[in-house]
């Protein structure tokens, strides 16, 4: 058998463990793994393939990014697409595939599956923790760590000088990652896509705080619906992007004005996708990575390595399909009062 890896869409900490994983895993079943590189780009016209070696694999697990590459490559987006990709696994000799990434990647997986029934299972990956069925995604935990660690950063700072922080997370569809990393770090606003908020209160909070001589630590998820018209773009999946400054500078003019001051800005952005993963992260990804493997073996295609209470269970990808997991109002609502007034 030759399998072949790739990793699609935004990069995360854990991605090559999970690959290593798979690499170990399917040479205890006599398999080589073939390494598609750039994403679903790699099996395109003109895509590069290369075995994976022992030397490289032993060499990766702590290692942030994915040595593979990744892009934002959607197959669907023209008619032959498809056919492409098939004409590719054909020339690249592979007999199955894995593919680890978030919604999108494991979107066109599924409709791969569905449409031509490729042996194929996905792994879920993306600092977001948004996607559908699955407790777990790869890269969720460190980021979420990073993030906290800068808010408490930013506490100290902002206490210093009496001033207070806008600070923009990732998390495009689901708030996961800002509210986590928000209750971690002690924010005192925390704004999220699921969640309507009032700018006119969110203002009140932070002028009555600045009256009481305190500082507010603002945590906005990249999601939430600006408060006045930006510019957008999109990319091949349609997802949309921001072309102005950016949300958090949105914010501030809002908020400057409406407050009387001048809230400094801390865009996270990519930093919480690069760097070490953490130990959780290493192993989540392993474990995902060795199943995926064992789904090949019992013929699970079509499948993704989701977690459910604990346990690495089979779930199909066509379910995945333009859903994402957002934060219930059951949890929101229990961490509610550790937050800073209410901006509804």
């Amino acid at each position: 058998m030759r399998i072949g890896v790739l990793t699609g869409g935004g990069d995360a900490p854990g991605l090559n463990a999970a690959i290593r994983a798979i690499y170990y895993q399917a040479k205890e079943y006599g398999w080589k793994t073939i390494g598609i590189y750039h994403g679903w780009k790699g099996l395109m016209p003109g895509g590069r393939s290369k075995e994976i070696s022992e030397e490289k694999a032993e060499t990766i697990l702590g290692i942030g990014g994915t040595f593979l590459g990744s892009s934002r490559t959607n197959p669907y987006k023209t008619p032959e697409g498809s056919k492409q990709i098939l004409e590719m696994i054909k020339k690249h000799k592979l007999d199955a595939l894995i593919v680890i990434g978030g919604d999108d990647t494991l979107g066109v997986a599924g409709k791969l599956f569905e449409d031509f029934k490729i042996p194929i299972v996905g792994v879920p990956k993306t600092i977001d923790q948004d996607i559908f069925g699955t407790e777990y995604t790869i890269g969720f935990d460190t980021a979420v760590n990073v993030a906290a660690e800068v808010i408490d950063r930013l506490h100290t700072t902002a206490q210093s000088h009496g001033n207070s922080f806008i600070i923009e997370i990732m998390g495009r569809h689901a708030g996961w990652l800002t509210l986590r990393a928000g209750i971690a770090g002690g924010a005192h606003i925390v704004l999220i896509p699921e969640k309507p908020y009032d700018i006119k209160k969110v203002c009140e909070t932070v002028s009555k705080r600045k009256k009481a001589g305190k500082y507010t630590l603002i945590a906005v998820s990249e999601g939430v619906k600006p408060p006045k018209k930006l510019h957008e773009k999109k990319d091949d999946f349609g997802n949309v992007g921001l072309t102005d400054r950016g949300l958090a500078y949105t914010f501030k003019e809002v908020i400057d004005a409406e407050c009387k001051i001048e809230a400094r800005i801390m865009v996270f952005g990519h930093m919480l996708r690069g760097g070490t993963p953490t130990a959780y992260d290493r192993v989540m990804a392993s474990r995902l990575g060795s199943s995926a493997v064992d789904f090949l073996k019992q013929k699970k295609f079509g499948m993704m390595t989701s977690v459910q209470g604990g346990e690495i269970k089979p779930f199909p990808m066509k379910k995945v399909i333009g859903k994402f997991k957002k934060v219930s109002d059951k949890e929101y609502k229990l961490l509610q009062s550790l937050f800073e007034g209410d901006v509804k």
